[in-house]
């Protein structure tokens, strides 16, 4: 900020050395002049006692009373006597600009300046716990406590409201004598010195805070050669402190600025810029350097969108505090981080995509469990759509999805791309993205060689994408009758399961259990149940089904349909084989009790044996697809679509 003294304004007697002095005359002193000479007789002992030039503030043995806010009454004298000093130089000036009394004023001022500049940096030196920004933020915004506090509240609540009415009446106070300074200071020409004593102190407080909150400028290389533990800490930092900074760092430094310089825009907006400029973009720049230094990972993803949020969330509170020309800088650096972070959320969706298009294993996982594939997959999408503000704003801009995909997913589910209400973009995506895993996973069914293991692998893969998409965000995103139509597909899957696996038990036993069958064709129907029960036992007892509910009720419906016909015709026929006890032993084998506890011990596999699925999305790949690739792709779900959604009739 550009000084302008007075000395360049007023004639100094060492500048320009005045005439002769006319011959003296019985005349009486102009009126300018006698306000002068009475401005210099009151003004000069009141600046002369506070100068620090003089007795008793030359002497180091001293301590130094402030005027500021120990003797505020000499204070506001002294602030008088310089504006008073100041429209008498002016007044003078036009009449007789050398006049040996302007040099006199000017050296008075300048006396009364050097007290002020004092003054001011005792004062925020001195009061920075009054001044600190959480103390000038509360204060800007603040209401009566005691109009809120009910007259219940005990005597510690009270103390307490209290000892923050004092810190924010002291934080007031501070304020308006800082501001009295500062004003004083412009108007006389020394907005340069005020200016100066301020950023140095007020820009340690900027930079004190943002590294108290944990936030540190990184080079490039550091970020890149971090681990992911250490920069997930950095992360959560930083995460915790882009809330503190915005709403009381700077919110608090733009506020005291507006405040100490009211009388002057120019200088408060260069003021809070010089002081946050530095702070600020090394805040709001870390994320763009995360993205663009440090290694490649879907956790970084998760967090990526974690600091995107926090950007948008106060990007107009980071727009207002930041509103000058002067400070544009920091709103950029803002802007490029989110465009940045969008841009690589948008990458990290392509290779998501691509890692589904390209999982080509052949191998199968034991027991018809679910795969790696399903549950990384479903594990990652349904963290991403506790996203879903924030990939609405990144996928706006996104290209919109090609016609066939679009048709695909109408018949896929309620979503389209077309109508009144037009699904929004990030639903079309996340339910293309599940489109693919499920045809995937269709095609994964086929590798079994044993067809009712297919239909439970399906079963299952199915039904924990539906658990997922149920406890997460995704249900809200994939439209009202998405769950309805993936869980009447369970159903068919369970009961082809049923079917393929178990149907020769059932129609091992006899459709009438009660009717009266000879001795011989008894013993001919219960070698049949041991042999189809036994077969169907030992071959479906290494059979998984982790979800709880799935797998007591294909139990529950396999014991209904056996288990009552079963003991019928067990108790029916039981007594009339003939023969010694042992020969009644290899006959009837499983007394109803248990089949019970074979039906009831089924589907407890170890998910993890025999499970060779080299597939996982945890790490996928960086490259992107080709256009090929997907338009190959498109052309087979839509296959996939019409023959395995819309007709599928239980036959591999």
């Amino acid at each position: 900020m550009p000084r302008k003294p007075m000395s360049t304004v007023f004639a100094s007697p060492k500048a320009s050395k005045p005439s002769a002095p006319p011959s003296p005359s019985p005349t009486r002193p102009s009126f300018a002049e006698s306000v002068m000479d009475r401005t210099l007789e009151l003004a000069g002992p009141v600046i002369a006692k506070w100068s620090p030039d003089t007795a008793p503030f030359a002497s180091a043995r001293v301590v130094v009373t402030s005027l500021f806010p120990d003797n505020r009454g000499e204070a506001k004298r002294l602030i008088k006597c310089v504006n008073n000093l100041q429209q008498a130089m002016r007044l003078l000036l036009p009449e007789n600009p050398t006049s040996p009394k302007l040099a006199s004023a000017q050296n008075l001022m300048q006396t009364a300046m050097k007290t002020l500049q004092r003054e001011f940096y005792q004062l925020l030196s001195m009061n920075r716990a009054y001044l600190d920004p959480e103390s000038v933020s509360s204060c800007s915004t603040r209401t009566s406590i005691h109009s809120t506090s009910d007259s219940d509240s005990d005597d510690d609540d009270d103390e307490a409201a209290d000892s923050i009415v004092q810190v924010e009446d002291a934080s007031s106070l501070v304020t308006a004598d800082l501001r009295l300074i500062a004003e004083c200071m412009i108007s006389s020409g020394y907005a340069k010195e005020c200016v100066k004593i301020y950023n140095i102190i007020r820009k340690s407080i900027i930079d004190e805070g943002i590294y108290r909150l944990g936030v540190e400028k990184f080079s490039s290389s550091s970020i890149h050669n971090m681990d992911w533990e250490a920069l997930d800490d950095r992360i959560k930092k930083w995460l915790d402190a882009v809330k503190v900074s915005v709403k009381t760092l700077f919110n608090g430094e733009r506020i005291l600025s507006d405040h100490v310089f009211a009388a002057s825009e120019s200088i408060r907006e260069s003021c809070f810029t010089e002081i946050s400029r530095e702070g600020a973009m090394i805040l709001f720049g870390f994320p763009e350097s995360v993205v663009r230094n440090s290694k490649k990972s879907p956790e970084k993803a998760i967090r990526v969108l974690d600091m995107y949020t926090a950007i948008a969330t106060h990007w107009p509170d980071i727009k207002s505090i930041f509103s000058s020309e002067s400070s544009s800088t920091v709103r950029s650096q803002a802007i490029t981080s989110l465009a940045k972070m969008g841009q690589y959320v948008r990458s990290d969706l392509a290779e998501f995509e691509s890692a589904i298009l390209k999982e080509r294993s052949k191998s199968t996982v034991a027991g018809g469990a679910v795969h790696h594939l399903t549950i990384d997959s479903m594990n990652y999408l349904s963290l991403l759509a506790d996203y879903s503000n924030p990939l609405s704003d990144i996928l706006a801009d996104s290209p919109p999805p090609p016609a066939s995909t679009t048709s695909v997913l109408e018949s896929y589910s309620s979503l389209s791309d077309s109508g009144e209400s037009p699904a929004p973009t990030i639903s079309l995506r996340f339910a293309w993205l599940i489109l693919l895993l499920l045809a995937k996973l269709d095609g994964k069914a086929k590798l079994y060689k044993d067809a009712s293991l297919s239909y439970l692998f399906l079963a299952n893969n199915f039904q924990h994408v539906i658990t997922k998409v149920r406890t997460s965000n995704l249900k809200h995103l994939l439209g009202d009758d998405w769950l309805p139509k993936q869980e009447v597909k369970v159903r068919q899957f369970a009961a082809n399961y049923k079917r393929l696996a178990w149907g020769h038990v059932i129609e091992s036993l006899p459709e009438v259990p009660a009717i009266s069958l000879t001795p011989e064709e008894a013993r001919e129907r219960f070698k049949r149940f041991n042999a189809s029960f036994e077969q169907a036992r030992d071959k479906q007892s290494a059979c998984v089904i982790p979800d709880t509910k799935l797998r007591d009720d294909i139990k529950v419906d396999l014991s209904r349909r056996i288990l009552p016909v079963y003991r019928e015709f067990y108790n029916k026929h039981k007594a009339v084989m003939v023969g010694s006890e042992r020969d009644l032993g290899s006959i009837v084998r499983f007394s109803p009790e248990d089949v019970g506890h074979c039906l009831s011990d089924l589907f407890f596999g170890n998910v993890g044996s025999g499970s060779s699925s080299s597939s996982s999305l945890r790490s996928p790949p960086s490259h992107t697809r080709s256009t090929k690739s997907y338009t190959s792709f498109v052309g087979f779900t839509t296959r996939y679509a019409l023959s395995f959604f819309g007709s599928r009739t239980g036959k591999f």
